[in-house]
């Protein structure tokens, strides 16, 4: 994507009503994004594995005045089709539908050549970037279906649009996220309210970023609140056309 929405100026109710997802909130990018999600109205639910750092943001959300958050912890590394299944049933039995799902867990794994890259780290990464990615997306589905404009935000990675040596399974992952994104935006684009897109955060200033760049100056990169209008965009109705596309975080902001 080439296109500048730097002016984009969001409702201050945009998102009023919504119930949306979002995955990895304990940290970094999820956790300022679903606490912004929430100022423009949405209930959000707020998905990790761990419970204190999840039970931590819903306070601070409910303490801002915004709608009261709910929280699903499960832990993508080891979840069962069994317990995606219990996941999205407690999320249907109070909400009854999703308008949106941000997939934004993830883990870095090792930054290494191909040759040496440890196979139990590459299943693992794959397993909860891209495998627990897809089912979650399967089963959160049909509560997207009851939706009247629903979205689904995958979160690429600018080495899952163009890989560089040492990236591994991460920017495979991401390549497959990719793809996942390309494919659904396909298939539910006809008889369906849902769309699907793809957006790459870029360096953030997250603890995944200071892993990978250990040597660089976090305070010449954007907090993660910057962010927002990209998301904002993507789950509210100015996006309802937008669908299939690859969008990057940095095209909303300047820094």
């Amino acid at each position: 994507m080439t296109n500048d929405f730097k002016n984009y100026q969001p409702a201050a109710d945009l998102l009023a009503d919504r119930i949306i997802l979002v995955t990895g909130a304990s940290d970094g990018i999820g956790k300022a994004v679903a606490k912004g999600l929430a100022q423009y109205g949405a209930t959000v639910i707020l998905h990790g594995k761990n419970v204190k750092k999840l039970e931590a943001l819903y306070d601070d959300i409910e303490a801002s005045g915004y709608p009261q958050p709910a929280m699903t912890p499960l832990d993508l590394g080891t979840a069962t089709e069994l317990e995606y299944q219990q996941f999205t049933q407690a999320i249907g039995e109070e909400f009854g539908r999703l308008d949106a799902v941000i997939h934004n867990a993830g883990i870095l794994g090792d930054l290494s050549p191909i040759e040496h890259y440890e196979k139990a780290t590459w299943d693992k990464v794959l397993q909860i970037n891209l495998t627990a990615t897809f089912s979650l997306t399967q089963a959160t589905l049909p509560l997207l279906k009851e939706s009247k404009d629903a979205s689904i935000v995958f979160t690429s990675s600018g080495v899952g649009r163009q890989a560089r040596a040492y990236w591994g399974a991460y920017a495979v992952s991401k390549f497959g996220v990719e793809a996942l994104m390309q494919i659904l935006a396909d298939e539910l684009e006809t008889n369906t309210s849902i769309r699907c897109n793809s957006l790459n955060p870029g360096a953030t200033r997250t603890a995944m970023r200071a892993k990978a760049f250990p040597g660089e100056d976090a305070e010449m990169l954007p907090r993660p609140e910057q962010l927002l209008p990209a998301y904002l965009y993507l789950c509210g109705a100015d996006s309802s056309k937008e669908n299939g596309k690859a969008f990057n975080a940095r095209d909303f902001f300047t820094l």
